[in-house]
């Protein structure tokens, strides 16, 4: 069995995880099974590299705010950018990522990639998560005044459903929105307010005129303002629907929640698919086929991934490779059990490989595997049972203290 398993595997590079799909993909999903390790993300580093310059991808995707990614994205399209690499980097990725020395070296290598190409070959970056925490939601003013501001300069004013007055007065100061205490206590949610309806409201009738002015509008600005425009729609009617089931008090509260997000995620993702291919890079949970789940504080809530929900709709023109790991010794993810799908990979004698999991799963045949159990939660092991929902995986073997 030894033989067939290492039959499966190959060198970490972008061919290799090519040759496991039927046809290029417009989203090449790389999955991550822990956050803020950079080997991990110099991994990704290297295959997006080797992405751009042999299969000509341009764009690339992260787990982050999508409004804020849109200054990373100027700053490496731009031959000036806004602010310095310092600025952009605290201010363009969220979470605190920023701060990784992976992104940021991520960001310089497509500013000077771009730097003398023309427009059609530059590189793009983009965030394509809502503006989320765990702890919260920010204020859907952003997006809002942005949508508002591009309709209102280029169509008549009789057509706008409000003034921008009229939208500041109904959002009000931006703490109610943002509120931490609203994420446990719904009555501290600001989101089924009386002016939150009527934000609602007044949202989608923006993006219906957005859509109804399409013609007129592209003729008057770029498809990339266009697109932006509808970035902001998306975003404003989003948040303003995550606000209100916050303020939910039924069972079904974070399982709408956690829906709402990755739903938010896959729109944003499909947009990116119609631009051209591109490298998406999450959490493994965001990205998968199957179902997600989490263990909150009320209990177990499973609920369809952003992955999924592109998945049904993009068929094969998504793939989604998932990383595994063997130990993360500074977090106490020690050497994983030998009936594990981790402890076969890690008895092979490569550091790290791609294999074909379908293959894989065959190699395995009727070998009962039990699923990883991580002493640490910020680990989520593979899941025995859906090998073959993966187009493959990358181990990596020991991910070292960075």
């Amino acid at each position: 069995m030894a033989t067939d398993i290492e039959d499966t595997t190959y060198a970490v590079q972008a061919a290799a995880l090519m040759r496991l799909l039927p046809a290029r993909p417009r989203l090449l999903a790389l999955g991550e099974p822990t956050h803020g390790e950079d080997a991990l993300l110099d991994l990704r580093n290297e295959l997006f590299r080797q992405l751009v310059e042999q299969e000509g991808y341009r764009t690339i995707a992260i787990e982050s705010d999508c409004i804020k990614g849109l200054m990373v994205d100027d700053y490496v399209t731009s031959g000036t950018g806004t602010g310095t690499l310092d600025e952009v980097m605290e201010q363009g990725i969220s979470h605190g990522w920023g701060a990784s020395a992976a992104n940021r070296e991520l960001v310089r290598w497509m500013r000077e990639f771009n730097n003398g190409r023309p427009a059609s070959e530059r590189l793009r970056f983009a965030g394509f998560d809502g503006p989320l925490e765990i702890t919260h939601a920010e204020s859907p003013r952003q997006a809002l005044t942005a949508l508002h501001g591009y309709l209102a300069a280029r169509v008549d004013a009789d057509l706008l459903p409000c003034t921008a007055d009229t939208l500041d007065r109904l959002l009000g100061a931006d703490d109610r929105w943002t509120e931490p205490a609203a994420m446990m206590d719904p009555s501290r949610s600001t989101g089924q307010s009386a002016e939150a309806g009527r934000l609602r409201l007044l949202a989608d009738d923006l993006v219906a005129l957005l859509d109804q002015q399409a013609p007129h509008l592209l003729s008057e600005t770029s498809r990339d303002d266009w697109d932006r425009a509808r970035l902001y729609g998306r975003t404003a009617t989003g948040l303003l629907r995550y606000h209100h089931w916050m303020a939910d008090t039924s069972p079904a509260r974070m399982t709408r929640l956690c829906a709402l997000r990755d739903s938010m995620m896959a729109h944003n993702l499909l947009a990116l698919a119609a631009r051209g291919p591109a490298l998406v890079h999450a959490q493994n949970s965001h990205l998968q086929r199957e179902k997600s789940s989490m263990r909150m504080w009320q209990g177990r809530v499973d609920w369809w991934s952003a992955g999924a929900l592109v998945s049904a709709q993009l068929g094969e023109e998504y793939a989604f490779v998932a990383t595994a790991l063997g130990t993360i010794s500074h977090r106490g993810v020690d050497a994983p059990p030998p009936d594990t799908v981790e402890g076969i990979l890690y008895a092979l004698p490569e550091d790290r490989c791609v294999i074909d999991a379908r293959r894989l799963a065959t190699a395995l045949g009727d070998m009962r595997l039990a699923p990883r159990e991580s002493p640490w939660f910020g680990y989520a092991p593979l899941d025995p049972a859906h090998l073959t929902d993966r187009d493959g995986i990358v181990f990596v073997k020991d991910v070292p203290q960075g």
